[in-house]
Parts: structure tokens; C-alpha cells; sequence
């Protein structure tokens, strides 16, 4: 009679150590995540947030230093100072050297030839002083997310993730191990951390994507505030899913891409 009581302890002893280690994990990786997701999104009230934003500051909060790039290329094309063609080159119009910095730094990137690729536009464009000074004024203001706070929901969601699939890994060996009678408890203990994991790695991903990676509370306060009737702004905000095809295809952006 003492057998099944026996069997009982070893089994219970195989699944739930594996089950602790899967939950704790789990519940550190989540409070992680959790932590920078609250840090990052700075102050939910106060005087952070207030004033206007320029179309630059607007494109940089809702899609970070790319979008700066598309509007400017975009903005300088409608102006025709460029030319954007469909199959992705960009072809300088007007080099008088009139614009503001942004237009400047887009043909400093082409260079004296005239023309260039719009990928290899888009990294030295993004990598610009003047785009790096539109993030500075932002984040003093509050409303973007400083370049730490990013890193760290970053890191926060690879580490939700290696906790899923840890908590994974450890059930699918456990659950084998364990006796027939006991094996829809273990399975139900191992569904937990999966779950909390899975629901926390879900969110995450939502809201770091794509606006509120860059914009905090604040600034996705001021977007949301944002008309999109004028064809740029619309561009600041939505990215290029709204524009036509051809400019869609210069700026290497394929259906769907925002």
C-alpha cells in the first residue's frame, strides 16, 4: 500500500520544482517589462506635453527617426526639389540650398552626384544632428521616450519571451514524467506562468508598437490631437500607407508597412 505514496512524492517532486522555477522566472521577466512599459511612458499629467508640434516632432513621435526621413523626402518631392522615382532613387531638383536642416541634411546625404538610393538615404538622414536635436527637445519636454527607456522595454520583452519559452521547455519535460493521475494538474500548473507570460508579452508588443516605442503618454496625447486632412501631417502620423503607390514604391515601402 505504501507504493502509490511513494510514486506520488517522486513525481510531484520531478514537476514541481520545474514548475517554481518556471514561475518565478516568469513573474521577474514580467514585473521587468511592467516597470519599463511605466517608466518609459513618463508622467501620466503635469505640465509635460504642452505647446504644439512642429510636422518633424509630430513624425518623429509616431514612427522615430525613419518617418523624419520619409516626410522630409516626401515634403521636399511635393515641393519639387526632389524627385522620388519609383524605382526607389531620389534625384535632386533644386540644390539652391534654401530648406530648413532637415532638407538639408537630406541633400548632404545624396551628395554631389544628384542622386542616390532612398535606403541609403534613410540611415544618414536618421542619423543627423538635426534629427538627433528633435529627440533631445522632445524627451526634455516629455514627450518622447528617452533611448534608455526604449533599451529597457526592449529588454524587458526579450526576457517575457525567453520566459514563455522557458516555461514551455520545462512542461513539455515534466508533463512526460509524471504519472498519469497527476498529469492534468501538472499541466494546469505549467499553463499559468504560460499564460501570465504570454498575455504580458502580447501587451507589451502592442503598445511599443509602433507610436508609443517613440512617443510617451504625453506625446501620444498631442498625435492623437493631430488633424490628419493635411496630406503631410497625415504622413507625420499614419506614415506612408497613405500615400499613392508610386511614392510607396520610391520610399521602399511595400503594402502594409506603416
Amino acid at each position: 500500500m505504501a507504493e502509490p505514496a511513494v510514486l506520488s512524492y517522486n513525481t510531484i517532486m520531478v514537476w514541481i520544482p520545474l514548475l517554481l522555477v518556471a514561475s518565478v522566472v516568469t513573474a521577474v521577466a514580467c514585473v521587468r517589462l511592467c516597470r519599463a512599459a511605466i517608466a518609459a511612458g513618463g508622467p501620466g499629467g503635469g505640465a509635460a506635453g504642452e505647446g504644439e508640434l512642429t510636422l518633424g516632432e509630430a513624425a518623429f513621435l509616431a514612427g522615430g527617426p525613419g518617418r523624419v526621413t520619409d516626410l522630409t523626402l516626401v515634403s521636399m518631392h511635393r515641393a519639387r526639389r526632389l524627385l522620388l522615382a519609383h524605382t526607389g532613387w531620389a534625384t535632386v531638383v533644386d540644390a539652391s540650398g534654401g530648406g530648413d536642416e532637415l532638407e538639408r541634411a537630406v541633400l548632404g546625404a545624396i551628395g554631389p552626384e544628384g542622386q542616390a538610393p532612398v535606403p541609403r538615404l534613410r540611415p544618414a538622414v536618421a542619423a543627423a544632428g538635426c534629427v538627433r536635436r528633435i529627440e533631445e527637445g522632445l524627451v526634455e519636454r516629455g514627450l518622447a521616450v528617452p533611448g534608455a527607456g526604449r533599451r529597457e522595454v526592449a529588454a524587458g520583452l526579450r526576457a517575457v519571451e525567453g520566459a514563455f519559452l522557458l516555461a514551455l521547455a520545462l512542461g513539455a519535460v515534466a508533463v512526460p514524467l509524471v504519472s498519469a493521475a497527476e498529469r492534468t494538474q501538472a499541466v494546469a500548473g505549467f499553463v499559468l506562468p504560460l499564460t501570465a507570460s504570454g498575455l504580458c508579452l502580447l501587451l507589451g508588443r502592442a503598445e511599443s508598437y509602433p507610436r508609443s516605442r517613440w512617443a510617451s503618454h504625453a506625446g501620444q496625447r498631442l498625435l492623437a490631437g493631430l488633424s490628419a486632412e493635411d496630406p503631410l501631417t497625415a504622413l507625420a502620423t499614419r506614415g506612408p500607407s497613405v500615400l499613392e503607390p508610386e511614392l510607396r514604391a520610391a520610399l521602399g515601402r511595400p503594402p502594409g508597412v506603416r
